[in-house]
C-alpha cells in the first residue's frame, strides 16, 4: 500500500485544508483507505475529515469542504496506490504468451485487477479476487465491471483458463448481479472450443443476469506466427465466421424480443473475417462494446457523413496519407471517397499496412509497429502529412510498439506523422479537408501511464 501523499493540486480543497506533500493519508471520515477505490468512494462527500500521519509518525485530522463528487487533489506515488495485480491464468489463447522477446518489459505484464476494470475499463477474469474483494466491490457498489467471461461452462472455463478457480466464474457474477453491480462481458471465441453449443450456453446463461450484465461482446481469438510452444489454435475461416455470427445474432434477435436489447454482439472483425456487411448503425445500440471493436467502423463512416455536411469544398487542401491496419483500410478509403466527391480538388491515399511483425492474421491498426510501417512505406506517395491512428502508439507517448519513435518515422518518410482518434469520424474528415485536428492520444490515469506502478 502506498498512500503517501506526492503532491497536492493548487487550489484543491486538500489543500486550502492544509493537507502537505510527504504525508501519509491513512484514514477518510473514519474509514481506512487502503487504495485509489477507497479515495474515491470515501472522498465522494462535501464534508470529509482526514486522518493523516506525517513523516515524523504524528497523526492528526483535517476538517475539509468541497462539492460533492469533487476531487480532494491528491496525487500519490502510484495510481492505484498500490501494486497492480497480475494475471494467475495460462489462457489457451492469450495475446501476451504469443509476444516475441526482447520487447519492452510493460508488454509481457498481464493485469487482471478489478480496480482497473472499474477505472480504466480493462477486462478482468475474477480468478484472483478473494472473498474480502469481492464484498468490497459489492460493498462499494464499484460498477461497471468489465469481464472476461469467455465460457460459463465451469469445466470448459477452467480447461481454457488453466486455472482451477475460473469454474467460480458465473457464481460470482450471480454475487454481483444481486448486489446492483453492471458488469460488461467479453468472449474471445476459439474455433471448435467456446463456439457452438458452448457459446449457446454462455449466452443464455449471461442473458438470465440481465439487466446487470448489460453487454457482451464476442471476438475472435488473435493468432500471431509466435505460437511455439503454446496450444494449437486456428484463425476464424470465412465460413467459420459467418456461422458465429448467424449464431450470435440469432441469440440477439430471440433476447430483443423479450428484452428490449440484442444483449450481445459481434466485433466488427468477425463480419471482415466473413466477408459480409457490417450491420447499420442502430444495430448497435448504445454501442456499448465499442472498446471490444464492436460498431467501430461503423460508427466511424457514420461520424464522417456527419462531419462532410459541414465542409467547405472551396479551396484544395493539402495532399494527405492515412497508413492503418488491413482491416480498416477499405472503410477509410470510402471515406476518402466520399470526401472526393464534396471536394474534387481532395488528393490522398490510404495505405494498408500488413503486420509482418506478429503475422498477416494480425489485420488491426492498434498492433501495426514502426518497422512495418516505415518499410513498406518507404517511397511511397506521403504528401504533405500522413495521418495513423493513435492506438497504433503507445498511451500518452509517441512511440510505436517495437519502441520505434514518431519522430525516428517521420525521419526515414520525410514527411510529417500525425495520430487521430481511431474512433473520431469527425477528426478524420476533418484533417482531410486540411483543418486542425486536436488530438492529445489515448486518456491515461493523472501524470503517469498506469503500468509504472509495477516497476
Amino acid at each position: 500500500m502506498s498512500t503517501k501523499i506526492r503532491s497536492v493540486d493548487s487550489g484543491s480543497p486538500a489543500e486550502r485544508a492544509g493537507v502537505r506533500p510527504g504525508e501519509t493519508l491513512l484514514e477518510i471520515s473514519g474509514h481506512r483507505v487502503v487504495d485509489v477505490l477507497d479515495y474515491k468512494f470515501y472522498g465522494y462527500d462535501a464534508r470529509l475529515t482526514l486522518t493523516l500521519q506525517g513523516e515524523d509518525g504524528q497523526r492528526r485530522t483535517l476538517k475539509l469542504r468541497k462539492e460533492e463528487g469533487e476531487d480532494l487533489g491528491l496525487n500519490f506515488e502510484t495510481y492505484l496506490m498500490d501494486r497492480a495485480r497480475s494475471c494467475a491464468n495460462q489462457c489457451i489463447f492469450c495475446f501476451v504468451d504469443q509476444m516475441p522477446p526482447g520487447m519492452r518489459k510493460t508488454l509481457y505484464f498481464k493485469d487482471d485487477d478489478a480496480r482497473l476494470s472499474f477505472l480504466l475499463g480493462n477486462y478482468i477474469t475474477l480468478t484472483n479476487l478473494s472473498q474480502r474483494e469481492i464484498q468490497r466491490i459489492c460493498d462499494l457498489r464499484v460498477s461497471p465491471v468489465n469481464i472476461s467471461v469467455h465460457a460459463t461452462d465451469p469445466e470448459l472455463r477452467t480447461a481454457m483458463l488453466k486455472n482451477p478457480r475460473a469454474g467460480e466464474c458465473l457464481d460470482v457474477m450471480k454475487r454481483l448481479a444481486a448486489a446492483g453491480i453492471e458488469m460488461n462481458c467479453q468472449v474471445v471465441a476459439c474455433p471448435g472450443v467456446n463456439d457452438g453449443p458452448a457459446l449457446d450456453r454462455t449466452l443464455r446463461e449471461l442473458g438470465e443476469l440481465y439487466p446487470q450484465v448489460n453487454s457482451v461482446a464476442v471476438v475472435p481469438v488473435g493468432v500471431t506466427k509466435f505460437r511455439e510452444g503454446l496450444c494449437h489454435i486456428d484463425p476464424y475461416t470465412p465460413d467459420q465466421a459467418a456461422a458465429l455470427i448467424d449464431q450470435v445474432e440469432a441469440f440477439g434477435r430471440a433476447f430483443q424480443a423479450g428484452h428490449g436489447t440484442a444483449l450481445a454482439w459481434c466485433s466488427d472483425e468477425f463480419y471482415l473475417i466473413a466477408g459480409r456487411k457490417l450491420p447499420e448503425k442502430s444495430y448497435y445500440e448504445d454501442m456499448a462494446q465499442l472498446e471490444n471493436g464492436v460498431g467501430m467502423l461503423r460508427l466511424l463512416l457514420s461520424q464522417a457523413a456527419m462531419a462532410l455536411e459541414d465542409q467547405d469544398p472551396g479551396a484544395a487542401p493539402p495532399a494527405f496519407s492515412v497508413a492503418t491496419g488491413v482491416s480498416a483500410a477499405p472503410f477509410v478509403q470510402e471515406i476518402v471517397d466520399m470526401c472526393r466527391e464534396k471536394c474534387d480538388k481532395i488528393r490522398g491515399k490510404v495505405y494498408p499496412i500488413r503486420n509482418r511483425f506478429f503475422g498477416e492474421t494480425i489485420t488491426v491498426s492498434g498492433l501495426i509497429t514502426g518497422a512495418d510501417l516505415v518499410e513498406q512505406l518507404r517511397g511511397a506517395e506521403l504528401g504533405e502529412a500522413l495521418y495513423i491512428p493513435a492506438n497504433m502508439l503507445r498511451s500518452g507517448e509517441r512511440v510505436f510498439l517495437d519502441d520505434v519513435t514518431v519522430e525516428e518515422a517521420q525521419a526515414a518518410l520525410g514527411v510529417p506523422i500525425i495520430p487521430l482518434d481511431e474512433e473520431s469520424g469527425f477528426d478524420l474528415v476533418d484533417a482531410i479537408f486540411g483543418l486542425p485536428v486536436e488530438h492529445t492520444g489515448h486518456v491515461l490515469p493523472p501524470e503517469e501511464e498506469y503500468y509504472r506502478y509495477n516497476p
